[in-house]
């Protein structure tokens, strides 16, 4: 007769073998697809920790959601299969995504500073007379959202429809106080995937990170800057924080806002009208929205990515408050810089998370060992910027972190326009004048097992 310790040897490997088929039934029947690091990450802790593991993949293991109007199946049209002679692959490709189809804009105004950005936060509320929509993963119980808060009453007491839609998680210790205020004040609020809300479906890890904010279907803020001080003109305690956001108007706003309805319906399940059209401007420029995240079937961010940093050829320029890239990024820039490409990364010598800063250092690694060029900013920098070959740029909310390539929700705008390019291309020289570059930092098989333990982590950061 078995003692109690083979007895329990025997269910410990029952629930380990239980625990290990409903990962790969789960991952693979709903077509959860991971970067390698993050399925490593997942069968260790269930194999290691059964008990503990299959309930947190409960809680968090969703990546993809198993169905989405974005991302039906659709057979491809003609031009996407075999594109027309001279057409841009991104394009092409952008396409094949069944990403919202670019859209005409007017002329695009970058905020470099707080107080500007602001203000055209403001002024884009005050420009609303039938709909105002805002998406942000934090409104700060502050200054600026004392602003948001006042500019919104009006907006109600004019009879204007506000929604606006605030992230579960970032927003749940710092803006629950304002989300109250909102509410007293007639604006419709929303959380976007609360944590107690339906845990067991798996999607408490899916994080809405898009910023928006549209009048109208017309009028359109974005970029990466949240609703809190830190972000526009900072306080006595802390310095503003270096940031990137736009504002622009014409039918871009009018297919972010689709986007907006789309977020809105899925947090809610209520539907939102849809915006009257835009008239076209003529003669300007046209841009591509890439929103990427749970809602599609593929990787968009990090697909588009990847083949532009294949197709470069002069200049590769990138500004992010946060580098853990997967390993097939990493080896594209990494090529791109041996090939002869001046590539150029921007960084905070310290963000606001400590974790992120000590898992970038293989990549950096990596990077400067190929010859790309690393400099630091001695303050915090949450601009998001991606320039490929002064041609193609992307501005929005998305960091190069694998949070953000594979589980977030996250909005881009890829941008042709000359002299948006030109201003974007001003405000990377500038920061980078003031940056230092990132000293060699000496390895050892210390530091090594360190990387590879946070990198286990990553997918998480």
């Amino acid at each position: 007769m078995p003692s109690w310790p083979l007895s329990w040897i025997s269910w410990h490997t029952a629930a380990v073998v239980l625990g290990l088929m409903f990962y790969v039934l789960a991952t693979q029947g709903l077509q959860q697809r991971r970067p390698p690091a993050a399925a490593i990450a997942w069968v260790l802790v269930i194999g290691l920790l059964p008990y503990l593991g299959v309930p947190l993949f409960l809680l968090f293991g969703t990546r993809k959601l198993g169905r989405s109007s974005v991302d039906a199946p659709q057979a491809p049209a003609p031009d996407a299969v075999a594109p027309a002679p001279g057409a841009d692959p991104l394009d092409a490709l952008a396409r094949a995504l069944n990403l919202p189809p670019a859209a005409g804009h007017g002329a695009v105004t970058l905020h470099a500073d707080g107080g500007s950005a602001l203000a055209s936060v403001l002024q884009v509320i005050a420009h609303a007379r039938r709909s105002l929509h805002i998406c942000t993963y934090v409104i700060g119980d502050d200054a600026v959202g004392a602003a948001v808060l006042e500019r919104v009453r009006g907006r109600v007491a004019d009879g204007v429809d506000v929604r606006i839609l605030v992230d579960g998680v970032g927003g749940l210790l710092r803006s629950w106080r304002v989300v109250r205020r909102l509410r007293r004040a007639g604006a419709d609020v929303a959380w976007f995937i609360p944590p107690l809300h339906r845990p067991l479906h798996g999607r408490t890890n899916l994080r809405n990170h898009r910023k928006l904010v549209i009048a109208d279907g017309r009028w359109l803020w974005s970029g990466g800057r949240n609703l809190a001080a830190e972000y526009f003109e900072g306080g006595t305690a802390a310095p503003a924080w270096t940031d990137l956001s736009f504002e622009t108007e014409g039918p871009l706003a009018t297919e972010l806002d689709r986007i907006f309805a789309s977020d809105w319906s899925f947090a809610t399940g209520r539907e939102i009208p849809p915006a009257p059209p835009v008239a076209s401007l003529p003669d300007r420029e046209m841009a591509q929205p890439v929103p990427s995240g749970p809602d599609y079937a593929d990787d968009t961010l990090h697909a588009l990515l990847l083949l532009a940093c294949y197709r470069a050829r002069g200049s590769i320029a990138i500004a992010t408050p946060y580098f853990v890239p997967d390993d097939s990024l990493l080896r594209a820039l990494c090529l791109a810089a041996r090939r002869g490409v001046r590539v150029r990364l921007l960084l905070p010598a310290r963000s606001n998370h400590r974790l992120a800063d000590l898992a970038r250092h293989r990549a950096l690694q990596q990077m400067t060992a190929s010859g790309v060029q690393v400099r630091l900013l001695p303050r915090m920098l949450h601009a998001k910027l991606v320039a490929i070959d002064d041609a193609w740029l992307l501005l929005g909310s998305a960091n190069i972190d694998s949070r953000s390539l594979f589980l977030n929700y996250e909005l881009m705008i890829a941008m042709r326009d000359p002299a948006t390019i030109a201003a974007a291309a001003a405000w990377y020289e500038a920061t980078a004048a003031a940056a230092q570059p990132r000293p060699i930092v000496p390895g050892g098989v210390l530091r090594d097992l360190a990387d590879g333990l946070l990198l286990w982590l990553a997918f998480q950061l």
